[in-house]
Formats: structure tokens, sequence, C-alpha cells
């Protein structure tokens, strides 16, 4: 008989960067993008940010994370994989939502950046006003 093992997805968002997380219990071990997760983020703060939600309810050793992440930069992925992995966790024990929800785990954060103006250099800048 084989056994069928247990796997939450969910999908989490920032910015430009989009975050597929597969959560598997296991022991702790995380991949980003097929790469380990301390080369993929090299800064220790950034790791931190990310395992935050795990560091919360107390799962930062029973699950194996596979995520896989594209668009935007290092720290609009870093939100992406967070709020993938809290939403991930949600699935796990819905009981867990009040800390998470403390914490603004599950919220997504829809501050994108500004679309450049026609007529202007960027979304604000204007071009150098000449009098005469």
């Amino acid at each position: 008989m084989v056994q069928k093992v247990v796997e939450y997805a969910a999908t989490g968002r920032r910015k430009e960067a989009v975050a597929r997380v597969n959560m598997a219990p296991g022991v702790g071990k995380v991949s980003v993008n097929g790469k380990n997760f301390e080369t993929y983020f090299p800064i220790e703060s950034v790791r931190n940010f990310i395992q935050q939600p795990l560091a919360l309810t107390d799962n930062l050793n029973r699950f194996d994370i596979a995520v896989s992440v594209k668009g935007g930069g290092s720290m609009g992925q870093a939100g992406a994989v967070r709020h993938a992995i809290a939403r991930a966790l949600l699935q796990v024990d819905e009981a867990l939502k009040p800390a998470l929800k403390a914490e603004r785990c599950l919220t997504r954060d829809a501050r994108m950046k500004e679309r450049k103006k026609t007529g202007q250099p960027g979304a604000r800048k204007r071009f150098q006003f000449s009098k005469r």
C-alpha cells in the first residue's frame, strides 16, 4: 500500500513577483527555484523576514518547502514567498490565522510601481522647465 504524502500549495504576490510554494511534512529544508535557500537569499535579515510566518507558528523545522518564484527584484520576491508560506500554513491549520493576521503575514501588499506618464521622463518627474 502506497502512503499518500500530504502537500500544501499556495501562491503569494508582491509588486511584480509571484511565488508558488509547495509544503510537505519534513525537516525544514527550503529550496528556491531549485537552489539552496541560503544561496538564493544570501542576506540573513531577508531570510528571517521570509521565515517569519514559520517562526510565529513554531513550524520552522516541521515542513520541507519548495518555492518557485519569478518576476520582480529580490525584496519583492522575498515578500511574495513570505505571503505564500503564510497562506500555505493556513491550509495546515486554520487556527493559526489570528497570529498570522496580527503580524500582517496574510495581507497582500498592494503597493506597485507607478506608471510612467506621457510628456514626462518618469511617473512624477518633469522635464526641466525653461522660461526663455
